[in-house]
C-alpha cells in the first residue's frame, strides 16, 4: 500500500523549486498556479532568500504549488495506479486536497491565498510563537505545556510535540520545560493551530462556500485525529476548523498503518515526514521526491507498492 504525503510550513528552502523548471510545461503551470494564488511562485521558489520564504503568505501558496508540480510530474505520462491514501501535514492538507481530487489545482490555491493572507493577520494581531518539545513522556509534556498557559498546536510523533502560544509564554517554556526533554523555539510568528487563530478561522468559513469540493477518490487522511474523509463538504468543515485546532500528525501515521501503508512517498519539499515515519512506521519503504532526480525511484516505489491495500481496508 502506497502513502503520498505532503509538508507542511518551514519545510521551504531557498531556490527548491530551481530542478523543477527544467520540466516541460512547468513554468506554465506555475504561472497559472501563481495567478491563483496571488504570488509569484517562480519568483519565490527559485530566487527569493529564506527570511522572504519564512512569511505565511508566501511559504503556504509556494509548499501547495510545489507538491502538486511534483506529483503531476510523478504520474506525468507514466500509467502507474494511485496512491492509495493521501495526508497533508497542516497546508499540506490542502496539496491533499489538491492530489486527492477534492479541489481542483486552482481551487487549492485561492484557498491556500485565503488561509496563508488570513493566518498572517491573525499572527500579528499579538507576538506568539511556538516550540518543537522533543522527547519526555507525553503526559508531563502535555501537563507542562499546559501549566505555561500554553496549547499542544502539533502531535508529530511519540516524541514530538510542537506548543504554541505568546511569545513570553515560549520563553517560560524554554527555561522551565518538562524532564529529560528539549525545547526548540521555531522560526514562526504566530501560534498557528490555537485559538489566536480564530480570526482566520472566521476568515475561512466566510470563504469555503464558494468552493464546490468533490468527494476524495483515494482516500484523504486528516490532521483531525486521523478521520479518513469521505466527502468533500466534510473536508472543507475539517480544513475550516483545522488552522485553529490542533494538527495530530502521530495520529496520521496510525492511520496509515491501520490500513497496511507499506511505503511513503513525500512531494516536495521532503524530508520531514519521511523522517518522522522512519522512527515511527519502522520497515516501510521511503522516498523523497525533492528534485526531478528523484522521479524513476518514486515511480518505481508506486509500481511495486500501489494498489495492495486489502479489500476491507478500502471505501
Amino acid at each position: 500500500m502506497l502513502a503520498i504525503v505532503c509538508p507542511g510550513q518551514g519545510a521551504q528552502k531557498p531556490g527548491f523549486l530551481s530542478p523543477w523548471r527544467e520540466l516541460p510545461g512547468v513554468e506554465e503551470s506555475l504561472a497559472s498556479l501563481s495567478e491563483a494564488g496571488g504570488v509569484d511562485l517562480l519568483r519565490h521558489g527559485t530566487e527569493s532568500d529564506a527570511d522572504t520564504i519564512r512569511d505565511t503568505a508566501v511559504a503556504q501558496p509556494l509548499l501547495v504549488a510545489a507538491g502538486i508540480i511534483a506529483a503531476s510530474s510523478l504520474y506525468q505520462g507514466q500509467d502507474l495506479a494511485p496512491a492509495d491514501a493521501i495526508a497533508g501535514h497542516s497546508v499540506g492538507e490542502l496539496t491533499a486536497a489538491a492530489l486527492s481530487g477534492v479541489l481542483g489545482d486552482e481551487d487549492a490555491m485561492r484557498l491556500v491565498a485565503v488561509r496563508s493572507q488570513a493566518m498572517a493577520r491573525a499572527a500579528a494581531a499579538e507576538p506568539t510563537s511556538m516550540a518543537a518539545v522533543v522527547g519526555g513522556s507525553r503526559e508531563d509534556v502535555i501537563a507542562t505545556i499546559e501549566r505555561h498557559g500554553l496549547h499542544a498546536a502539533n502531535i508529530n510523533s511519540a516524541a514530538q510535540v510542537v506548543a504554541a502560544g505568546s511569545s513570553e509564554q515560549i520563553e517560560a517554556l524554554a527555561e522551565d520545560g518538562p524532564a529529560k526533554a528539549r525545547v526548540i523555539p521555531l522560526q514562526v510568528a504566530g501560534a498557528f493551530h490555537t485559538p489566536y487563530m480564530a480570526g482566520a478561522r472566521e476568515e475561512l468559513a466566510a470563504f469555503a462556500p464558494g468552493l464546490q469540493p468533490a468527494d476524495p477518490s483515494v482516500p484523504l487522511i486528516s490532521n483531525a485525529g486521523g478521520e479518513v474523509v469521505a466527502s468533500g463538504a466534510r473536508y472543507l468543515d475539517l480544513i475550516v476548523t483545522q488552522v485553529a485546532s490542533p494538527v495530530d500528525w502521530e495520529a496520521c501515521m496510525g492511520a496509515l498503518r491501520d490500513r497496511g501503508v507499506t511505503a511513503m512517498i513525500e512531494v516536495a519539499p521532503a524530508g520531514t515526514l519521511t523522517g518522522l515515519a522512519k522512527r515511527e512506521l519502522k520497515g516501510i519503504a521511503l522516498a523523497n521526491l525533492n528534485t526531478p532526480d528523484d522521479l524513476e525511484a518514486a515511480r518505481a516505489l508506486v509500481r511495486e507498492h500501489a494498489g495492495s491495500a486489502a479489500p476491507d481496508q478500502e471505501n
